[in-house]
């Protein structure tokens, strides 16, 4: 197996991936190969689907809308990522493309936008954003890809929040905020931060981690990231 092949996520269906299994690739994925790696038949591709681990496989049939594989041998067994559930406030378009893009590369193991009281953008292109999280995920090589799921206001996820799930919030100014927390699930606010009902709502909650990221305002997306590698940090000292 070579890490310059080309890494493919399939969609699982009912048959799982076994050895000499025949895959077909999408016509997008086709057009990729074909199009632009320049690939032909008889070279190696890595393909996953979030279920059955990596595995080597071969072109078989490459056209420029249409291509298989056939399944070699799984080079890594399936482990799902355990990272946190990311709850964020939708950005421009470009800054929530980044935080999917991040979060993914960072371990986020679901994203969920919520709507806060200062969310300017109500609507996400859901297939978009899912087409991001594959895109990460095969860049940088875990083997499953994060759900995006669909927009709902912050209040109806928090109103539902089961108090064993552990909440770590970035809170603006919050007095004794330890910088290093571990936690299921990660709360980033929209760019001019939560609005007081937000912060009182939230304080209400026995599974809140709040958790600082230094003295400066952050711009959203810098503070998603930043708060990521803080819950990775702290899992790390856990395991280690």
């Amino acid at each position: 197996m070579s890490r310059s092949e080309p890494r493919l996520f399939c969609q699982p269906d009912d048959n799982a991936f076994a050895a000499g299994a025949e895959i077909a690739l999408s016509a997008e994925q086709a057009h990729y190969l074909a199009n632009v790696l320049r690939l032909s038949s008889g070279q190696g591709v890595r393909l996953f689907n979030g279920r059955d681990g990596e595995w080597q496989a071969v072109l078989t049939t490459l056209r420029k809308n249409r291509a298989t594989a056939q399944l070699q041998a799984c080079a890594r067994p399936q482990k799902e990522t355990e990272g946190p559930e990311l709850l964020f406030a939708p950005l421009k378009r470009d800054a929530t493309e980044l935080m999917i893009r991040m979060g993914t590369e960072m371990g986020v193991s679901r994203f969920r936008p919520v709507i806060t009281a200062r969310t300017n953008t109500h609507r996400l292109n859901l297939e978009r954003l899912g087409l991001i999280a594959c895109e990460a995920a095969e860049q940088c090589e875990r083997l499953d890809v994060p759900g995006v799921m669909p927009i709902e206001p912050l209040a109806a996820v928090l109103a539902r929040w089961p108090e064993r799930r552990s909440l770590a919030v970035a809170l603006e100014r919050h007095v004794h905020a330890p910088p290093l927390v571990e936690a299921d699930a990660l709360l980033i606010g929209p760019e001019g931060g939560f609005s007081p009902e937000e912060v009182a709502r939230l304080e209400k909650l026995a599974s809140l981690r709040p958790l600082s990221l230094g003295p400066l305002v952050l711009r959203a997306d810098t503070a998603g990231c930043a708060a990521l590698s803080r819950l990775n940090a702290a899992a790390a000292l856990k395991g280690g």
